[in-house]
């Protein structure tokens, strides 16, 4: 009995390789080539994507949901090779799905965020930005679920892409400059067109100031013992703060050289400017 048992076990054994080997060996074989083709349709398409324009932001994106889609048909595929039911594969692939998106519907968010963050392009990689809760820096990379900023002092920002979309978002490299914003608390015995010249002078010579749009300088309020004078040069998003530094270094030396006496905030007493 147990020797005729054997042989049944072996007989069906050598009958299941018979049927299903074949089968086996075609699904590696497409499963393989399928991924590297799938992996070259995908290169290839970014590639086209990028070269007509698409931009480096939305070509990978859309390439990576084309192989993810390409490769779920493989699937499938050499799952009906094997004999599996596919369609009742589908209805569990449905449920496991459903019961993953309850579970993070958070992530989910960020993920319909990062796409229209793709698509509409609010900014895009290299922008100065700040967003929703004071975040403020340079994108780094625009990905599904995250934008990352590195801000002035170099810290890296992961800011979730719900967050971005919910709230204002402030571009300033959108027009491809930014105007500093200064002040000046200077006497009411100057002369307000000699101070206008010193600076439209001092900012002539000044690196990183732009020309166009020109700066613009005037009276912005009287104080009860100053005047405060505004200065708003313009400078490239990217020269921010080297900007900032070479404008306040030079009016500083142009108004002590000039003799322009300043109103200290302390007091109203008046004292020279030094170099």
């Amino acid at each position: 009995m147990e020797t005729e048992q054997l042989n049944s076990y072996l007989e069906t054994a050598s009958n299941m390789v018979i049927e299903y080997a074949p089968k086996v060996i075609a699904a590696i074989i497409i499963l393989l080539v399928g991924i590297r083709i799938i992996n070259k349709v995908v290169r290839v398409a970014i590639n086209t994507m990028q070269k007509n324009g698409l931009g480096v932001d939305l070509a990978p994106f859309l390439g990576s949901l084309a192989g993810i889609g390409l490769k779920i048909l493989l699937l499938f595929t050499v799952a009906g090779i094997l004999g599996v039911d596919v369609a009742a594969f589908v209805g569990v692939l449905a449920a496991a799905s459903f019961a993953v998106g309850l579970a993070l519907q958070g992530s989910l968010s960020n993920f319909a965020a990062g796409i229209l963050i793709i698509l509409f392009k609010p900014y895009k990689v290299g922008d100065w930005i700040q967003i929703p809760d004071d975040y403020f820096g340079q994108v780094e990379s625009i990905q599904i679920f995250n934008t990352i900023l590195v801000t002035p002092g170099k810290k890296v920002l992961v800011v979730p892409n719900g967050e971005v979309i919910s709230g204002v978002v402030t571009n300033f490299s959108e027009k491809g400059h930014i105007r500093l914003e200064l002040q000046l608390l200077l006497g009411y015995e100057e002369s307000f067109p000699k101070i206008k010249e010193t600076i439209e002078a001092c900012l002539r010579d000044t690196p990183y100031i732009l020309n166009e749009p020109a700066p613009e300088i005037g009276i912005e309020s009287f104080d009860t013992h100053n005047v405060v004078v505004a200065v708003r040069p313009y400078v490239s998003p990217d020269e921010y703060w080297e900007g900032t530094f070479a404008v306040n270094a030079r009016i500083k030396a142009a108004l002590s050289a000039a003799g322009i006496k300043m109103a200290y905030s302390e007091g109203v007493e008046l004292g020279p400017i030094g170099e």
